[in-house]
């Protein structure tokens, strides 16, 4: 094949993202060259508003509504599908790769769920299909993991990678504010959608893990797999006390290697306060790897935003057109060469922090510690932290970390324990991660 001069791109939506991308290519076009080689010009646009492109510049004859005539355009070489959500974009992204058509996404909905299916899809059609932009926006974490740490065994992959959560986390901890509060004042702001229920129940960072446990652990993993728990729950008491025990709270994404087995989740969690993740603060976000031979790493950045996630559309583009110039496309295809099994929910084991009202009298703590006993869970420590008055009678507030056990111990003690007369309520339970 030989490669043209000019290198003609299939922008398929110009929403924020694709604005992004339009900006990227038109400022820094002499740039892009140089680096890449060849000069990269838009040569067909996917869009229902047909304002959106003219106002960027794009003559009015490079726009269509129609899939085919991008596809069937013979100055397209790359697509990049920037439309958001899995249909019809899955469609889109499979038919233009099985036609050889190399695409560039940033799209982790469909990457997370059919990433099987598109890579099938890309080695049928001799493709090269990149997608650096659906995890961590401008933080170049996917091509770290394919390529630059490809040497190692990894071992735990652990992030932050959803920016809404972050901030709202970050003002309830340094402004002492409850969470309802600031989620109004997060959408307000922009910073979270009118409907956040992707964010802040953990779903689109559960989708962010479920890409990046593929990758480092070569193996299947979608979302389906990932145990996902939001941040609905969090309140300035629990941060206070995290912080009273040297912790603070964070939205995490974990992955782990054990054994044979792979465990993905998505929940909040105390960190310590001295974890490199612990200081990353409002709408950052943070990926920590730790591999047998690199050690432990961590990546930061901005995680979403139009040039950011831009600059990593971009940079997928101009490694695509560098693979064409060496006739080396398809070489960084599917990873997913074993198949380890997915460790179920129960069988994971951390420490964990309760937080429950019980009656104030004698012998409470103690039968709470033979529930927990019975059930294998060993307590680190106990402390009664205030009193209450609810409905006339006096409760006390209890809070309690324990030593590292196993999910399912712990939720059948909770299940006893609920049935309890002397227990008013279970007000949380947050998963510790790390030691301090």
């Amino acid at each position: 094949m030989v490669v043209a001069e000019v290198i003609g791109i299939g922008l398929l939506g110009v929403g924020t993202v694709g604005s992004g991308v339009v900006k990227l290519l038109q400022e820094n076009s002499l740039q892009i060259a140089r680096r890449a080689g060849k000069q990269v010009e838009i040569k067909k646009v996917l869009e229902q508003d047909l304002e959106k492109p003219r106002l960027l510049g794009i003559p009015g004859e490079l726009v269509t509504n129609d899939f085919e005539a991008v596809l069937k355009d013979p100055e397209v070489q790359i697509i990049v599908e920037l439309l958001g959500g899995s249909e019809p974009a899955r469609d889109y992204i499979k038919e233009a790769l099985s036609r050889g058509k190399h695409v560039v996404t940033a799209n982790k909905d469909v990457v997370a769920a059919y990433g099987e299916e598109l890579f099938e899809a890309a080695a049928a059609g001799h493709a090269d299909f990149r997608f650096e932009a659906s995890v961590g926006g401008g933080i170049p974490v996917i091509g770290i993991l394919k390529e630059s740490l490809a040497a190692n065994q990894i071992e735990e992959v652990i992030g932050i990678v959803n920016g809404t959560t972050n901030y709202i986390l970050t003002r309830m901890s340094e402004e002492e504010l409850d969470f309802a509060t600031v989620l109004r004042a997060a959408q307000a702001a922009g910073y979270a959608e009118a409907d956040p229920t992707a964010d802040i129940e953990g779903y689109d960072a559960a989708r962010k893990i479920a890409i990046l446990a593929s990758i480092a652990f070569n193996t299947r993993v979608t979302p389906d797999n990932v145990f996902v728990e939001g941040i609905q729950k969090i309140t300035p008491q629990d941060i206070n006390y995290a912080r009273e025990f040297g912790y603070v709270i964070k939205l995490l994404a974990i992955a782990r290697a054990r054994d044979e087995e792979i465990e993905a989740r998505v929940h909040p969690a105390f960190l310590p306060q001295n974890h490199p993740l612990a200081s990353v603060r409002g709408v950052f976000n943070a990926i920590f790897i730790k591999g047998n031979a690199v050690g432990e790493t961590m990546f930061y950045g901005q995680g979403a935003g139009q040039m950011p996630t831009a600059s990593a559309v971009v940079g997928d583009i101009m490694e695509i057109i560098r693979n064409m110039e060496s006739r080396s496309t398809g070489r960084s295809a599917c990873t997913c060469f074993l198949e380890k099994g997915i460790r179920p929910r129960g069988k994971i084991t951390s420490k964990y922090y309760v937080r429950l009202v019980v009656k104030d009298q004698p012998g409470v703590l103690a039968s709470i510690a033979g529930v927990f006993g019975n059930h294998q869970v060993s307590l680190a420590s106990v402390i009664q932290k205030r009193t209450l008055a609810i409905s006339g009678e006096m409760m006390a507030e209890i809070v309690l970390i324990t030593h590292e056990v196993q999910e399912q111990n712990i939720q059948d003690a909770l299940t006893v324990m609920r049935g309890l007369s002397i227990v008013s309520s279970i007000e949380n339970l947050i998963r510790v991660e790390g030691s301090r």
